[in-house]
């Protein structure tokens, strides 16, 4: 395997230690594997990641070699979704901007800050990773809650570990879902409703008989199993599974994805404006603590 780091973000080394980047972006044969690399952090989203992942995704679409992408998560976590409390937590940073042309949300207060940001490395980044033209797969191990969907959800099948879950708690802030509103689509309107009203787990059987995930194997078989299934579609023709993806994303367009996710960002963002003027905060008081203090009481003191 071929391996080339991705020069977007690093994270803090100690002394004497070389920095590892945010996400490793490796070949092998006609395979990109991309990894977010925060483990000790289950892998949540700062803006130093996400511009990462957005580069090794401009890398494997430029690579003509590269006709598939695995994205997995180093450790035992997919991805606990958006940092909102880690120390490399970098919501005040600017970035060169990939998304949009919106202005930057550095030195904006209030809705404007929030919209300028989500705009561009939430929903932005998430609808411009779906369009990559070549076959995404995602393999899902442990957590992969709120932000860590719109990741999954991207990509064209997960494949799941036998101990992987999934939830959208963020309903508990007073937020109808995530940025990128993918719900009622990747899951069917009824499923989505219970997932978001109970803001509870749901594992990988039932996320595949949803229709949410494609397989599910046992943790020790998932990185293989993912392997195999990027090396037999990477088998036909490149252009021939560009075209077929767009013309899928096109077809879930029409059913209304795209405008769905327009109206739902409005929805998403009075709810954070409702959020600040009525309490503490744009997200309703919550934080990574308390969001998971809050789903223990409510399982019942599970882990």
């Amino acid at each position: 395997m071929t391996t080339t780091d991705s020069a977007a973000g690093t994270q803090a080394a100690q002394p004497g230690e070389v920095a590892e980047p945010v996400v490793r972006y490796e070949t092998n044969g006609a395979v990109a594997v991309v990894t977010m690399n925060r483990p000790q952090y289950s892998n949540a989203q700062n803006s130093a990641m996400t511009y990462a992942l957005d580069e090794a995704f401009y890398r494997a679409a430029d690579d003509d070699s590269v006709t598939a992408v695995i994205l997995r998560g180093e450790g035992k976590h997919f991805s606990a979704g958006h940092d909102i409390g880690t120390p490399g937590r970098d919501v005040d940073q600017s970035f060169p901007r990939r998304a949009g042309l919106w202005w930057d949300h550095v030195g904006k207060s209030g809705g404007e800050n929030r919209f300028a940001r989500e705009s561009e490395v939430y929903l932005g980044m998430c609808r411009r990773w779906r369009e990559l033209p070549k076959p995404m797969i995602a393999q899902v191990q442990g957590a992969c809650i709120a932000g860590g969907l719109m990741l999954a959800w991207v990509c064209d099948f997960i494949v799941a570990s036998e101990d992987a879950f999934f939830a959208d708690p963020v309903v508990r802030m007073g937020i109808p879902g995530v940025e990128y509103f993918a719900h009622p689509w990747v899951m069917g309107p009824r499923q989505a409703k219970e997932f978001l009203y109970l803001g509870e787990r749901i594992d990988a059987a039932r996320a595949e008989r949803w229709g949410m995930v494609n397989h599910v194997v046992p943790r020790a078989e998932l990185a293989g199993f993912t392997e195999s299934l990027a090396e037999r579609i990477s088998a036909m023709p490149r252009f021939g599974l560009a075209l077929t993806k767009k013309a899928i994303n096109q077809a879930e367009d029409l059913m209304g994805l795209s405008s769905g996710m327009d109206s739902v960002f409005g929805l998403h963002h009075f709810a954070h404006a409702h959020n600040a003027e009525v309490g503490v905060d744009s997200l309703g008081g919550q934080d990574a603590r308390s969001m998971r203090d809050a789903r223990r009481g409510a399982e019942g003191g599970g882990s």
